[in-house]
């Protein structure tokens, strides 16, 4: 468990990320607001809200910082490459507990059946048990990782009766259909590629409790700095969610635009997602039960402090 535990977090230090967006911005910069979020169906808010200027509009400038998963933001905003990152609730819990000077502001989207596990449509396997002794693809430290665990643990599989495969979001559906692993865990819209090419659900990773937000972090200092630009930050992501409830097939174009997912995928993906600016029960209920799992599974070594961790000075 502690060689496990130090790959989870080495997952979240990711070298070389820190050369070329280090040059680009250093912490300290008030110009410019750094901002790592992710190409993925979850971040329909930071997509909308860059593509529509509308940060712009609130006389907010950023520097757009795309990912490709969760912890690669979250290396981006630990190392000061960035100054808000945007990542599941896992790393967001991880990266607080590391640093207390990161804080949580709110959460963006949430999805309780937004992360899927997949298997091949010709494979013999129904039901989570039958993974015993099978190769699972997943991309450590991310809020799918952390959702797989609880759903193993729940089923009552050991650690030891799988192989977890580290694999980004972007190799998983090749693996899969090369049959280089049985099956993968990951959030749309990975899990939506892979139907289209030969793929179907095993399951979902609801059902546990959890509505597995997305969130926003920051260091305090900024937020505490930067007031009148984190206004307008969060104001510009409001507008985009307002936009997304009156257009959501313009949303959906766009989104496939830039996620490269066929538009019906889009579409079909974006209902496992609510869409919403907000730091309420329901997102604080979640992180609370996935840091107490965290914490048992010897992953943190002590769970957050949450009147310190969340910030609750531009989201209610």
């Amino acid at each position: 468990m502690k060689m496990y535990r130090s790959l989870l977090w080495s997952c979240l230090l990711i070298p070389f990320v820190l050369g070329s967006l280090a040059a680009n911005g250093r912490a300290g910069d008030t110009a410019v607001l750094r901002f790592a979020y992710q190409d993925r169906i979850g971040s329909v808010l930071p997509l909308i809200a860059v593509d529509k200027g509308l940060f712009a509009e609130e006389g907010v400038r950023i520097r757009p910082l795309r990912f490709s998963n969760g912890p690669a933001c979250a290396e981006a905003l630990y190392t000061g490459a960035a100054d808000i990152g945007a990542m599941g609730d896992t790393a967001a819990i991880i990266i607080a507990v590391r640093n207390p000077n990161f804080v949580i502001i709110g959460s963006h989207a949430t999805g309780e059946h937004r992360h899927r596990v997949m298997v091949r449509n010709d494979a013999t396997l129904r039901t989570l048990a039958a993974l015993r002794g099978k190769r699972i693809g997943v991309k450590k430290g991310t809020s799918t990782h952390g959702g797989l665990l609880a759903a193993l643990d729940k089923a009552g599989i050991s650690l030891e009766a799988v192989t977890l495969v580290d694999l980004p979001p972007t190799t998983m559906v090749d693996a899969l259909l090369a049959g280089s692993i049985d099956a993968f865990a990951a959030s749309e819209p990975t899990p939506s590629v892979a139907e289209q090419k030969g793929a179907r659900q095993l399951l979902t990773l609801g059902g546990l409790g959890n509505d597995y937000p997305i969130l926003l972090l920051a260091d305090r200092k900024i937020l505490q700095r930067e007031q009148s630009r984190m206004q307008g930050f969060v104001r510009a992501l409001r507008k985009a969610q307002q936009f997304v409830v009156e257009h959501p097939e313009e949303t959906a174009v766009l989104v496939a635009k830039k996620t490269g997912l066929p538009l019906e995928a889009t579409r079909r993906a974006m209902q496992r997602h609510t869409f919403r600016l907000c730091l309420d029960p329901p997102v604080v209920k979640s992180l609370q039960q996935t840091a107490r799992f965290l914490e048992g599974q010897h992953l943190i070594d002590h769970v957050p402090d949450w009147p310190v961790v969340l910030y609750r000075g531009y989201v209610q």
